[in-house]
């Protein structure tokens, strides 16, 4: 089990950034939450497999196709922090 918060930047709000990250998670059987900040950034909590984990995060770097993804920095996390599934905030 693996645990990883990404902050993304770039043109990623209003463009479903977040649903469709829910959407990767979901299939990848990952938990865990992608949410709005006020600063403009996309929050992504993910916990699960280390290879998908690895998969969503290399899928964060672009994206769904409106968005336009200038940096993704990723710390680690606690996965008690995720609930039972993927849920968008």
């Amino acid at each position: 089990m693996a645990a990883a918060r990404f902050f993304i930047e770039g043109r990623v709000q209003g463009v479903f950034f977040r649903a469709s990250t829910r959407q990767q998670a979901t299939e990848l059987g990952l938990r865990g939450y992608a949410r709005n900040l006020h600063d403009g950034r996309v929050e992504v909590l993910a916990v699960g497999d280390v290879q998908a984990l690895e998969r969503l995060a290399e899928w964060l770097k672009h994206g769904p196709p409106h968005a336009r993804v200038s940096r993704v920095e990723r710390i680690s996390a606690d996965d008690g922090e995720a609930g039972a599934s993927f849920d968008t905030g």
